[in-house]
């Protein structure tokens, strides 16, 4: 028992079986593509994309065990292409045992495109089942010719009452019932995140601090939860998208609630305001002229002033981003015009709108019928022939 008990809590509670897994019920339920795969004990090659804690190694695991198929992990941090090699010739092993080999490389897109590519024989003639781990989007981080080869399920994070159950089993395990409040679970529940591996490492590490296990027991277990936010991963990218969406359709709440998130999670607040300044010209446009220059205003601003006194700075002008009305005239104008001049890069320029400098342009028709007067209008236009009739803004 003494060697078990240094097992982490999150590895003893891992399920064994398809039936212990809790949530993930849209590939879970009983004519989901997993339960699918268990029953008719045929694996296929699968990428599991989704947030950390959300079971991806538990899921490989359990499919392993419920084909009977031996299971390989390699951690793509840590492997290499020749642990990739000793793989393969550990499953042509199995292969002539007719027994199958199920890889699972964790964190799959740190692999690169060689060592992805060493897989690829392998996963497409049979000899190894591959499943990948993946907290990045696949369709950036994994190559083409392996994602065709395998089906992406997306995992998401866990929803609170799947965090409780899981925590309830847990502590029924430790047989811990009688020391633990309702409340604390349900504190660290909310403070996991969706992550079950850091929801039952603030459990384990509150029972081990006290005898009873209450909401302050957990905050001084817990700390500040530290936010599932990669300033170059995918998150960074949605919630700056989440961001900007907000703005666009000037829900100030919203646009608060992503800014405050990516400032908690330490983004540059330059990166912010860059985005604001684009906003203000993209999304705003001729609605609010000034909304430019106070855009500009904010992002001089926070590189003279720095945190954490920018974020009064970030937080006025979001809020006054979000509430201008909004205009894409130019934005829209912007695109048709750099269609049109990829569509006619070589449209000849209207005589009477080419310089004159010499007598010699002048009788070829250069610059003729043009006056120098403000708001000129030559009736013969300003666009080439063949654009004559487009219309841009």
């Amino acid at each position: 028992m003494e060697g078990a008990s240094r097992i982490p809590l999150a590895e003893r509670m891992r399920p064994t079986t398809l039936d212990e897994v809790i949530g993930q019920t849209h590939l879970l339920g009983d004519h989901e593509i997993l339960r699918q795969i268990v029953k008719n004990r045929e694996p296929v090659s699968l990428i599991l994309w989704g947030p950390p804690g959300s079971g991806k190694t538990t899921l490989a695991r359990v499919i392993a065990s419920e084909v009977d198929a031996e299971f390989i992990e390699l951690s793509a941090v840590t492997s290499g292409k020749k642990d990739v090699e000793k793989v393969v010739e550990h499953a042509r092993q199995n292969w002539n045992l007719q027994l199958r080999t199920i890889l699972f490389v964790d964190e799959i897109h740190r692999f690169n495109k060689a060592q992805q590519d060493a897989f690829l024989p392998h996963v497409e003639s049979g000899l190894i089942t591959l499943i990948g781990a993946t907290t990045e989007n696949p369709s950036f981080e994994v190559i083409t010719p392996l994602l065709s080869r395998s089906r992406v399920l997306v995992l998401e994070p866990l929803i609170k009452e799947d965090m409780l159950a899981i925590l309830k089993r847990a502590v029924e395990a430790e047989k811990a019932s009688k020391r633990v409040s309702d409340e604390a679970l349900d504190y660290i529940a909310e403070l996991s995140g969706g992550d079950a591996r850091v929801a039952l490492g603030n459990l384990e590490l509150a029972l081990n601090f006290n005898k009873k296990v209450t909401v302050e027991t957990v905050k001084t277990a817990a700390q500040k939860r530290v936010p599932g936010y990669d300033k170059k991963g995918d998150m960074h990218y949605n919630v700056i998208s989440a961001f900007i969406k907000s703005m666009r359709g000037s829900n100030v709440d919203a646009t608060l609630y992503y800014l405050a998130r990516m400032l908690d999670a330490g983004e540059d607040p330059k990166f912010i305001a860059r985005r604001m300044v684009i906003f203000a010209s993209e999304d705003i446009g001729l609605a609010g002229n000034g909304a430019l220059g106070l855009a500009l205003n904010a992002f001089q601003a926070v590189e003279r002033v720095g945190m954490p006194e920018s974020n009064y700075i970030l937080f006025h002008v979001a809020t006054a981003l979000a509430k201008s009305e909004k205009s894409r005239q130019t934005s829209n104008a912007m695109y048709k015009a750099q269609q049109l001049a990829k569509q006619y890069p070589d449209a000849s320029v209207p005589l009477h709108l080419r310089n004159a400098p010499t007598k010699l342009m002048k009788d070829l028709g250069y610059n003729k019928g043009y006056k120098w007067e403000a708001d000129f209008k030559h009736d013969k236009g300003f666009l080439p022939d063949e654009l004559k009739d487009e219309k841009i803004f």
